[in-house]
């Protein structure tokens, strides 16, 4: 993976993760803050509302007013903003801020304020419950405490029962409380308010409190939940269209590509993931394309190569008929054979052409001596031209990289066809300089002959191009040798051009290719 792309990726997720995070802290916040100012309304209401329905509260509790503050006002001479006031009226208890805790405001039934100030509303609250319950059974028979503690848990919305078990007493440090006062409060491991009252005749009492306000609450969680996961599934979305657009247009080139568009191509886009498919597809088209050229081009080639020596065959043939002495039947019968001959290196041409155009060969890199290598390919034309003066001029240094990873029957090919070519237009002389050093091979041949203009160097290395019409079989060619020697350096992730000899005045062939070369390279 591309560490450019993993970048990209990977800040997309950061940015994303960081988005869910500040969208999953921000509605938390104004989620709980909007439940807990319910809660600290809600939470007081029960007793709030018992205060208010007992016609003299302050006189009946009357240490409540020590403790806690308690107040009663008229609802007209009070300064309370009028959103409160409409709150109070239409029965609801209110809970406004204060500079030490909360005051809680409720309207009794002579339509005057109750007011109780806390410090921390569970806790208070929960102690002021508890000590009206300690107030009204402590002054009771024992026969009539169940059912007044029946009565106090669905008034105060709070569970009271007496405590008769070994199993239902609080730790010891609790029961010393108790024991030094009236009432201890404590909570359990889950946060919850219990509070153990102790009455006059010893009895003891427990007050199971409801839960206190927890910003974890299942609704919460699950909101939260359910948001990230619609955030991550839109992201997730809007990803996806992208991909599954770019991998539909793909899809769409390919199918004109089926129905014999080979002109298609994909447009690349800014997608980084798709656009290397993108490109991969369009290098395989242009392939393939190429390919289908070839073949094309191959086939009204060779239809037309190989219909002059076929035609001599065939009038070759019907010669023999006619022969009467032994010497014109030999005749016919060696042009025959010549003929044959020429269909036999035009068919291994073709082959060859075929197999480096169609993907290339399977390359087995050997290290060999390419200068051991360019002496058997001019000794070899040597004996065949004995006409011409074939050399070869190498240096010290080539000798000393002369090693390099090629394919030896190849690059032998590759260099015999550009010595067998200069030796069919040569004049008298044929050069073959090696120049290796320790990154690149480079072989140049030259030779005296009239050489090749200037406008046709990249034409002769097109498959059956021949600059010179006039030619026949005996000045030779079919016009794939330079193709072949190209597509040999192609596959040796080199180069084949043609110049002009300085030296010598004819053309210049020239091969150059990387002196080493990985396996992994040649695909």
């Amino acid at each position: 993976m591309p560490p450019k792309f993993f970048l990209k990726l990977y800040a997309r997720l950061a940015g994303l993760t960081l988005l869910v995070l500040m969208l999953c802290l921000t509605l938390f916040w104004g989620l709980n803050s909007v439940r807990e100012k319910a809660w600290q309304e809600r939470y007081p209401e029960p007793l709030m509302r018992w205060l208010a329905e007992i016609p003299e509260p302050a006189s009946y509790y009357h240490w409540l007013d020590s403790l806690y503050d308690f107040r009663r006002f008229a609802l007209e001479q009070s300064d309370l903003p009028r959103l409160v006031r409409e709150r109070l009226e239409y029965g609801q208890v209110v809970a406004l801020p204060g500079s030490d805790g909360r005051r809680l405001l409720v309207l009794d039934q002579r339509g005057e304020v109750l007011s109780l100030s806390v410090r921390d509303t569970y806790r208070d609250v929960s102690e002021a419950v508890a000590l009206i319950v300690w107030w009204h059974l402590d002054g009771m028979n024992p026969e009539t405490r169940l059912e007044a503690m029946e009565q106090l848990s669905a008034r105060l919305e709070l569970w009271v029962e007496p405590i008769e078990d070994q199993s239902q007493l609080p730790p010891e440090e609790v029961l010393g409380r108790v024991a030094d006062g009236r009432l201890a409060l404590y909570r359990k491991a889950s946060g919850q308010a219990n509070v153990v009252l102790r009455l006059s005749d010893g009895k003891l009492v427990n007050l199971q409190m409801p839960p206190p306000f927890s910003v974890w609450s299942l609704p919460v969680v699950f909101l939260m939940v359910l948001v990230s996961g619609s955030v991550l599934a839109l992201a997730l979305f809007l990803a996806m269209r992208e991909v599954d657009h770019s991998l539909r247009s793909v899809e769409s080139v390919a199918v004109r590509i089926a129905r014999g568009e080979l002109g298609a191509r994909v447009e690349a886009g800014d997608s980084t993931l798709v656009s290397r498919l993108a490109g991969s597809f369009n290098s395989m088209a242009e392939h393939i394309q190429r390919l289908v050229g070839v073949q094309q081009e191959m086939i009204h080639a060779v239809s037309h190569e190989l219909r002059t020596p076929v035609a001599r065959i065939r009038f070759g043939v019907q010669m023999l008929e006619g022969c009467e002495d032994q010497d014109t039947l030999q005749r016919q019968l060696d042009g025959i054979d010549g003929d044959i001959q020429e269909l036999d290196e035009l068919i291994d041409e073709i082959l060859t052409y075929a197999r480096l155009e169609q993907g290339g060969p399977v390359f087995s890199l050997t290290e060999t001596s390419v200068t051991d290598i360019v002496r058997q390919v001019v000794g070899e034309q040597q004996r065949v031209r004995q006409d011409l003066v074939i050399e070869a001029l190498i240096g010290e240094e080539t000798e000393y990289w002369s090693l390099s990873d090629i394919e030896p029957r190849y690059i032998h090919r590759a260099i015999q066809n550009l010595v067998g070519n200069a030796g069919r237009y040569a004049h008298s002389h044929v050069r073959v300089v090696c120049h290796i050093d320790e990154d690149n091979c480079r072989v140049d041949v030259e030779d005296d002959g009239p050489g090749i203009p200037e406008e046709d160097w990249e034409k002769v290395f097109t498959a059956f191009a021949r600059l010179d019409d006039s030619r026949t079989r005996t000045s030779g060619g079919y016009g794939l040798g330079l193709s072949i020697v190209r597509r040999i350096l192609y596959w040796h992730g080199g180069q084949a051009f043609v110049g002009r000899s300085e030296a010598l005045g004819g053309a210049k062939f020239s091969l150059v290719w990387p002196r080493k070369k990985s396996l992994d390279a040649i695909v």
